[in-house]
């Protein structure tokens, strides 16, 4: 046989078909691209570059609650205090913004770290569900925002707090910047560190995973820290675009900020999960509402549709063949 009849009589690779697992993958960017495509046809402001602005400012609370809560339910837990942490840190760097102008930072993220600690030792070393832990945790916390501010919002007006974390470098805000900072340091740490790969491990399997040598207990203690201080800097960033902390800031940031992560494609199971996804989901979660306000929809409707597109998206994104369990 010729050496084009050989050729010919070869069997053919067949031909890669776009399967479920590529649509697992690329959901959440095709529903990101899909609702701004919908939005910018309802509404011509959506794509305006001052409203792209807002939705990156609305986005960015979020977001960095969303990284840390990003480690934690990689490794199989789950934290509901997230947004009582935020409104404690955002009153911290209120009530210091006067006397340590930008350095109200260093008392904001200590109180997160510190709530965080105590959440992850309970935890870890009491042995009790993270569930029932920062249930309780976000209640306290809560109380004690309310107990000090009485209801009142408590003000920002230090001039150089609020240039340094609500300003703009020309028509970028710097939370923003120190967003995209935060994401990429998030990134290196989840991939490219000892402690990412425990995480990993030890949402993928708790037992199997101390019996490799981890320290199960003092990743998880640090895991939620890490959530803590990520809130400490969502909490000091949303007070200074609000210019004052409320009792009421970041009342229901828990939930969005879990959506986001489930949303990119992180299931609650644990085990698997990436901060791009984190990203994708915490984008999606801010223009569909952006969106969705922009066209005038019913507010009371709105939850409605969030909820459908939450659904949704798990469904076509959860990887079931890297879930032994689905609880």
């Amino acid at each position: 046989m010729t050496p084009a009849e050989l050729q010919a009589s070869a069997p053919r690779e067949p031909r890669r078909r776009f399967g479920r697992e590529e649509l697992r993958r690329l959901f959440p960017i095709l529903l990101l691209v899909a609702l701004a495509a919908i939005f910018s046809l309802l509404s011509p402001r959506f794509l305006q570059f001052n409203n792209l602005m807002i939705v990156a400012q609305q986005a960015v609370v979020l977001l960095v609650a969303a990284l840390g809560l990003t480690f934690v339910i990689i490794a199989g837990s789950i934290d509901l205090s997230v947004g009582a942490i935020v409104a404690l840190s955002a009153l911290v760097a209120a009530a210091t913004s006067a006397s340590l102008g930008v350095f109200a930072i260093v008392p904001a993220c200590a109180v997160g770290v510190a709530c965080g600690l105590l959440n992850g030792i309970i935890v870890a070393k009491g042995k009790v569900p993270s569930f029932i832990v920062t249930l309780g945790a976000m209640v306290v916390y809560r109380g004690v925002v309310l107990y000090f501010t009485r209801g009142a919002p408590v003000s920002i007006e230090d001039e150089s707090f609020l240039d340094v974390y609500s300003g703009r470098s020309g028509n970028i805000p710097h939370s923003v910047l120190i967003a995209l900072a935060l994401i990429g340091l998030s990134a290196v740490m989840l991939n490219l560190t000892v402690f990412g790969r425990e995480v990993r491990a030890i949402g993928g399997g708790e037992r199997i995973a101390f019996l490799t040598g981890i320290k199960v207990e003092r990743v998880k203690i640090a895991i939620f820290a890490l959530l803590g201080l990520l809130c400490g800097m969502a909490g000091l960033l949303q007070g200074a675009r609000a210019m004052a902390a409320t009792a009421q800031l970041g009342e229901g940031l828990e939930l969005d900020a879990i959506a986001a992560v489930v949303v990119g494609g992180t299931p609650l199971t644990g085990g698997v999960g990436s901060i791009q996804g984190t990203i994708l989901g915490a984008l999606i979660i801010t223009i569909l509402s952006n969106g969705l306000n922009i066209i005038g929809l019913d507010p009371y409707f709105q939850n409605i549709i969030k909820g459908l597109v939450l659904i949704l998206s798990v469904f076509f994104t959860i990887d079931r063949k890297k879930i032994g369990i689905i609880k």
